[in-house]
């Protein structure tokens, strides 16, 4: 009989959970639950519900769940999980598109200086870094922070309840703002920014960085109990969902992957470390050893789903108008700064419309929408590019906006080139189960090839299709709704009546 391996994939919207067949790769069972809803600006979830949806979504595999070897767990990036001395949450996780932090954020960066924090941490701290969130936890509930014994990421929550040990890895550490990328440390000097104890003090109750194949810990009796894991079954390091996602899509040094979901991402595989002090690449470690540089978005398919709501359209329908509009769509541009955005660094913004006409139709508002989204992370790999990672492999499109044929096309025709889509659809939970093989002395190399990782179909952009024009339009808008963003009203107001 094949042994199984289990990957968590905990995102913001739901728990997934695949068992795949360590030979072959086959996904053999598969479970789902769905989490509270969260969103900006102050966008919190218990802890604890993550918890009972990975028990849920593991009801749902089966006898097979006794023959699983080996489990790892994959989660949002950013989450502050802050824990009292018994375990339980002081409160509410505030999550990595939760925006209430941008003025400790803005206050950090001016501390130091953004080279300061590039050269630190391989990041500048944006309202979604968990460095940001803690400072205002300090500053708003000073009483809840005094309380707190441990601090964790998503991630790290979910291996304790399975294991009982306090740790992470590299990849999901250094989306913190507090773990030195290149040196591979906590920098207790960034965590005295904070304030309410000393940096330190905060160090010490952070978890154990394991290297990204070493093993968390074994399934307690406990958590074998609540689950139905097989008792004392190895659990893997985990790591951050985008971390998980470039092992499950079996992305080579130089690929890119552009992934859809609540939020926007855009990244690299990379050898070695970035420091941008622009802010606009995160410097993040991968989870195979190397560095992952990555660009988020806030608005990604939520975009195309709240114009589902205005247009009294399903998703299909709203694709298929999409795709019946030319590309550029007659001139409307959609800058999707619907829930602020992160890059560029706007947290107060909202969504623009440009170049609308009497004859701007329905389809072209639909195209205007998936164009918008896909452009912003398109700009993101030419920030990649600007910060030093390497961007000449293939585009690789992942999440759920993969699977829209709205978004495919239009990701093919803004890119000017061929786009992989990954025959993984659960791309997260495939890479957590590529971790949990590692820990039954599978390489990543050799899973990559007996599993297919990398395998997909291909789509070309359209006829006819010119890349350039789009995203120079776009680019045109973007530019002009920063500068509303950044200017108070009746300054824009003023400034639109003497033109």
């Amino acid at each position: 009989m094949t042994a199984l391996v289990a990957g968590v994939d905990s995102s913001t919207q739901s728990t997934k959970v695949e068992l795949r067949e360590v030979d072959t790769g086959r996904v053999v069972a598969a479970g789902r639950a769905d989490h509270p809803p969260a969103g900006p600006p102050c966008s919190e979830q218990d802890p604890r519900a993550w918890w009972q949806a990975l028990v849920y979504a593991l009801s749902q595999c089966g006898e097979r769940l006794r023959e699983v070897a080996a489990v790892s767990v994959a989660a949002q990036q950013h989450g502050l999980v802050a824990l009292d001395r018994g375990g339980e949450p002081v409160r509410p996780a505030k999550l990595w598109n939760d925006t209430t932090s941008a003025p400790q954020a803005d206050e950090m960066v001016e501390r130091i200086g953004a080279p300061g924090w590039a050269a630190a941490c391989g990041s500048v701290p944006v309202a979604s870094f968990t460095v940001t969130k803690l400072a205002w936890l300090v500053e708003a509930e000073p009483e809840t922070a005094d309380r707190i014994v441990r601090l964790a990421l998503p991630h790290d929550y979910l291996t304790w309840r399975l294991t009982g040990e306090h740790v992470t890895d590299r990849g999901d550490a250094s989306g913190t703002g507090w773990y030195d990328t290149a040196a591979g440390r906590y920098r207790p000097d960034l965590l005295d920014l904070i304030g309410g104890r000393g940096g330190t003090e905060w160090t010490a109750t952070l978890p154990r960085v394991l290297a990204f194949d070493a093993a968390a810990g074994r399934v307690t009796p406990a958590a074998a109990s609540a689950t139905g894991l097989p008792e004392g079954i190895v659990v893997g390091a985990g790591t951050g969902d985008n971390m998980a996602a470039a092992l499950g899509m079996g992305l080579r040094s130089g690929d890119i992957a552009v992934s859809l979901g609540t939020s926007g991402t855009a990244y690299s595989v990379s050898a070695a470390p970035t420091h941008d002090a622009s802010g606009a690449v995160a410097g993040f470690c991968d989870a195979a050893g190397g560095y992952l540089p990555l660009v988020c978005t806030l608005n990604a398919t939520r975009v195309t789903d709240a114009l589902c709501r205005w247009l009294d359209l399903d998703r299909g329908e709203l694709a298929a108008a999409a795709l019946s509009a030319p590309p550029a769509a007659g001139g409307a541009v959609m800058v999707p700064y619907l829930d602020g955005e992160r890059t560029p660094n706007l947290p107060e913004a909202t969504g623009s419309l440009y170049g609308l006409a009497f004859d701007t139709s329905t389809a072209d508002l639909a195209r205007a929408a998936h164009e918008g989204v896909v452009c912003a992370l398109l700009d993101g790999i030419d920030a990649l590019a600007a910060a030093g990672a390497s961007v000449g492999g293939r585009l690789h499109l992942a999440g759920g906006g993969a699977r829209s044929p709205a978004y495919r096309q239009v990701t093919a025709d803004c890119w000017g080139a061929t786009v992989r889509i990954p025959a993984a659809e659960e791309a997260v939970a495939a890479g957590a189960c590529v971790q949990a093989a590692l820990n039954l002395g599978i390489g990543l190399s050799d899973t990559a090839e007996a599993w297919g990782l990398g395998a997909g179909d291909d789509v070309e952009p359209a006829p006819g299709a010119d890349a350039s024009t789009v995203r120079a339009a776009y680019r045109h808008a973007a530019k002009a709704a920063a500068g509303t963003a950044a200017t108070p009203a009746g300054k824009a107001i003023e400034a639109t009546t003497d033109g």
